[in-house]
């Protein structure tokens, strides 16, 4: 069942401008980029594209601001937080909608996105209440204690795969902790989060959160800008890179944490409950999601031999019944790709896979009944991988999963181990012993045992090795938007205060 075609109740005939001050502008060179609905490869709209003007102009406001934010107070903030997520509730529908139109991620999966905002809004002020300092026995005779103090102006870069989602949250700990923010979405979706622009206009004073659009020039202006001294990004490790050098080139020490990509381990043993670990296997991938464009999927799963042949063999067929379509009919259960480039790079990791040798069992194809112009590639499975091929290294970042068999269990966790990135990991065991001893093992950030992909506000996710720096989603993150200062008091004797008095 198709919803209301998104396009005729939410893009036409409106002009989404970007936040800078409060007020909603165009671009300074008016420069704009064509929207591409993924599911049709039709030009639907136009965003903005920001200048390193426009960038500067949203720095200069959310500096300004900042002072009187950090006054309000931790209350004062989750006031804010409060009313931003009563408005994000009644325009739920609209920014799903404009999600699935942008993303190609179905609209179902679009609206738990946004239900899934609430705990983040809820938590973060619960937890910034509890950023104590510290008292230290430094000296016998002083006082010596520490209070957090924010950044200033943070640079927020989020990723494509979740746009409302991330928008909407990845704010939040910079934001709740006295900081100002310029948030600039990926360049591939834009739409919704110009329209929840017009929530933080309503909830929040003006220069707090401003949101600029576009692609490499914006965001080189924003981490490069002086001014803005702690950077945060999501997304691909080439990327990540760049953003490390120009931030060190700009001529300023700046703060930067990254969240980036995974090639994640998911290890099957002999012992674990067939149906859960092949459920878990497709859970984990997110192709209802957002078609396993997830940093978090498990995109490596490694079976014991003994339930190797079974394991594929129902994977495969499991994924044979999915629903690909257009990401706005209700039906849909995995939409398009991101965008024609993103299906150009998939599909080269397909021919490589063949080529090197792996067996695809399934899926990879354009599915039949789906529009030709859209960007659908049905969901993946590769058996027959080995270590060494290029589709058990690199991320693929697609619905494509590569089963490897192993025998031997410290092989095992080599193989695991055996790559440059280390941001997730899951364990499937009904043994409690084999469980933790195998999760102390493995390189990754955020392990799961008999589960997957799902996360747990208030518990630090983050990787290992080149899949990124820093936590996110609890305390640590809060503590990583704050600067420590100590205090040092000396203490006079109070006897000779009290002789003084006469």
């Amino acid at each position: 069942m198709m919803t209301a075609d998104p396009v005729a109740a939410y893009v036409r005939g409106r002009e989404f401008r970007m936040l800078i001050d409060g007020q909603f502008v165009g671009a300074r060179q008016a420069a704009v980029n064509e929207v591409i609905d993924p599911s049709t490869g039709r030009v639907v709209g136009e965003v903005p594209v920001a200048s390193a003007a426009d960038v500067a102009a949203a720095v200069e406001a959310a500096g300004a601001a900042q002072p009187a934010w950090q006054a309000l107070g931790v209350d004062g903030r989750g006031e804010c937080f409060r009313r931003f997520g009563e408005l994000l509730r009644q325009r739920r529908e609209e920014l799903a909608s404009l999600d699935a139109l942008d993303s190609g991620n179905p609209v179902r999966a679009m609206r738990t996105d946004i239900d899934l905002c609430m705990p983040y809004l809820a938590g973060y002020p619960q937890l910034a209440r509890w950023l104590s300092g510290e008292v230290i026995p430094g000296s016998p005779g002083g006082l010596h204690y520490t209070s957090y103090r924010p950044y200033g102006v943070v640079g927020r870069i989020t990723a494509f795969n979740h746009p409302v989602m991330f928008a909407a949250t990845r704010p939040l700990p910079a934001l709740i902790t006295g900081n100002t923010v310029v948030l600039k979405p990926a360049p591939q979706v834009s739409l919704s989060s110009l329209a929840l622009a017009q929530l933080f206009a309503e909830a929040f004073p003006p220069g707090v959160i401003n949101v600029v659009t576009g692609g490499a020039e914006a965001g080189d202006a924003l981490v490069s800008h002086p001014a803005v001294k702690r950077l945060a990004f999501t997304g691909s490790v080439p990327t990540a890179l760049v953003i490390q050098r120009r931030a060190a080139e700009s001529g300023h020490v700046k703060q930067v944490s990254l969240e980036l990509g995974g090639k994640n381990a998911m290890v099957v043993f002999p012992d674990a409950d067939i149906d859960e670990a092949v459920a878990g296997a497709i859970f984990g991938m997110n192709f209802t999601t957002c078609q396993g464009q997830s940093c978090g999927s498990n995109s490596r799963v490694l079976v014991h031999r003994r339930s190797y042949d079974e394991f594929v063999a129902r994977t495969a067929e499991e994924l044979r019944g999915y629903t690909v379509g257009v990401a706005y009919d209700e039906s849909t259960d995995m939409g398009p790709l991101v965008s024609a480039q993103q299906h150009e790079r998939v599909s080269r990791y397909l021919e490589v896979g063949v080529r090197e040798g792996a067996t695809l069992v399934t899926g990879g194809d354009h599915p039949s009944g789906a529009p030709s112009g859209g960007y659908y590639m049905t969901p993946a499975v590769f058996a027959d991988v080995r270590g060494e091929m290029t589709i058990a290294r690199e991320e693929i970042f697609g619905p494509v999963i590569s089963i490897l068999p192993w025998d031997d269990y410290d092989q095992m966790i080599e193989l695991a181990n055996g790559v440059d990135l280390g941001l997730t990991a899951s364990v499937w065991t009904a043994n409690l012993d084999v469980a933790h001893h195998t999760a102390d093992r493995l390189d990754a950030g955020y392990v799961w045992v008999n589960d997957s992909t799902r996360h747990y506000f208030g518990t630090p996710f983050g990787g290992t090795k080149d899949s990124g720096i820093g936590r996110e989603e609890g305390r640590d993150e809060l503590f990583s938007y704050l600067e420590t200062k100590a205090v040092h008091l000396r203490l006079a004797d109070p006897r000779a205060a009290f002789a003084r008095l006469g």
